[in-house]
């Protein structure tokens, strides 16, 4: 073993008890986001609305967490990220009580927003370990590994929940109610492991200061009108006039934001440390890489149950049978997770967040030629699926150890509300392209056809891979020893270091 490694283990056996308390709260997290999908057609029945209407469940909690991350992940920077982490799980745990008896469909959609808090958590979990390993070695190295281990748990729990969701279903047959209360419970226990089991940051890495409360009304504004007129792009089409009125209203409301964010001493977002050459690249890795991990899932999952026989494409599968791809995929994740602070050791981790960034364009480009049998798509979903446990990983890491030590909670949480707008664009742009060409079909003569046809999986495909390989070049930009163990300049001092 080398002295590095054994370095980085003692680091790491030191931040144990802390690690594994956020692991608990990850494992929650997964929890909440894998146990319902499996559910969702009950959770229709349940509240008498068409399976269409369940859209609006992700296009609401999108909106919200859009604009709540960027907020909390401030106020974590001024008041400490364990308080903030432990408001949001006992906001998140109340809306998931709620999703659990709500009366009507209304009740539902709201609850179901507000348990988007959750998404703040990874951020803010990685803020706190980056701040406790302050005084030992390789702190970047160190958060980079707590990282990994943090999505292995997310991605167990998403696995957990997914099959306890299919189980208790059948078990508590009748009675949905008593099903949607698990989740309610773990979040409810996850206030206890926050309360008990994790320290604040330290009190010399706090921004202090105020909310903005004037950046926040331009920002709820802008976020608003884009995530709104991004859904009613999907519900609506591109033909609906009003629609792209909404999304320029969106585009034009960050203008002001901006000045008024750069006329602040003490902003919401800091456009100042978002300029460094360190930090812009991974934002905007961010983004891109939502427009696959958020928005390419539900094609793949309609692509798989696309009857070849009928159709001429498609694997023919059932519900079952998806799942084997869905476990594939969420175990690659997790091994992505877990390799990537492993590779970094032997590379940079400049190099290995562009060659994660690359494997999601490899694993999507493949789809392009290969698509035909359910090994083809496995091995391409596992190829994308390493590449995105490292970047998931890596991304709030890389921000953290970019950004000045009091905005550490910004720049993690600017990854996951970047992420989501990506994911928004993504998920109205395929459901368009997607959309477009099942009308081809049919104005062709291809008569009714609820499947669209290939060219529509073939377009969201090539988005997915050409939007990988642009986040590993744009990766390529920042300085060569960026996000290591070496002494580099704050990010805002006008410098970027080697």
């Amino acid at each position: 073993m080398t002295a590095a490694a054994d370095v980085g283990r003692r680091g790491l056996r030191s931040l144990g008890p802390v690690v594994f308390f956020l692991a608990l709260v990850e494992i929650t997290s997964g929890i909440l986001q894998g146990y319902y999908t499996p559910i969702l057609t009950d959770i229709a029945r349940n509240l008498d609305i068409a399976d269409g209407d369940v859209n609006w469940f992700e296009a609401a909690q999108l909106m919200l967490s859009a604009l709540a991350v960027p907020v909390l992940a401030k106020l974590g920077d001024i008041y400490g990220h364990k308080r903030i982490l432990l408001v949001s799980t006992v906001l998140t745990a109340a809306a998931s009580w709620g999703v659990a008896f709500a009366p009507d469909f209304w009740t539902f959609l709201a609850a179901w927003s507000l348990q988007g808090f959750y998404v703040v958590w990874l951020p803010l979990e990685i803020a706190l370990i980056f701040s406790r390993s302050a005084a030992l070695p390789g702190r970047a190295a160190l958060t980079r590994k707590a990282a990994g281990l943090l999505v292995g748990a997310l991605q167990f729990g998403v696995i957990a929940g997914a099959l306890a969701a299919g189980v208790l279903v059948e078990l508590f047959a009748g009675r949905l109610e008593l099903t949607l209360m698990v989740p309610a419970a773990a979040v409810t226990l996850c206030i206890a492991a926050v309360h008990f089991g994790v320290p604040e940051t330290r009190a010399q890495e706090r921004a202090g200061g105020v909310l903005d409360t004037g950046g926040f009304l331009l920002l709820a504004v802008g976020l608003l009108l884009l995530t709104s007129g991004l859904s009613f792009l999907r519900i609506n089409g591109p033909g609906t006039w009003w629609v792209w009125a909404v999304l320029l209203a969106g585009a034009a409301a960050f203008v002001p934001f901006v000045r008024w964010e750069l006329g602040r001493p003490d902003p919401l977002v800091d456009f100042r440390m978002l300029q460094e050459k360190t930090m812009w690249p991974v934002q905007l890795t961010a983004g891109l890489f939502g427009i696959s991990v958020l928005g390419a899932q539900a094609p793949m999952s309609t692509f798989a149950r696309t009857d070849s026989q009928v159709h001429g494409y498609g694997l023919g599968l059932d519900a079952g049978s998806v799942s084997v791809i869905i476990g594939s995929y969420v175990l690659s994740v997790l091994i992505g997770a877990l390799l990537f602070p492993v590779v970094s050791r032997f590379t940079t981790p400049r190099l290995t967040l562009s060659g994660a960034a690359a494997l999601v364009g490899t694993g999507y480009l493949l789809f392009l030629p290969f698509h035909d049998s359910l090994a083809q798509t496995l091995t391409n979903m596992v190829v994308a699926g390493l590449g995105s446990g490292a970047l998931v990983a890596a991304l709030p890491s890389a921000a953290a150890a970019a950004a000045p030590l009091n905005r550490t909670g910004m720049a993690t949480g600017l990854t996951n509300t970047t992420k989501t707008i990506g994911g928004s664009f993504a998920s109205a742009v395929f459901g368009i392209a997607l959309m477009s060409a099942a009308t081809d079909a049919l104005a062709g003569g291809a008569g009714l056809q609820t499947a669209a046809p290939l060219s529509g999986y073939l377009t969201v495909w090539a988005v997915c891979s050409a939007t990988g390989f642009l986040a590993a070049g744009l990766l390529l930009l920042v300085p060569r020893l960026a996000f290591a163990d070496v002494p580099l300049p704050a990010a805002g001092t006008g410098t970027t270091g080697p």
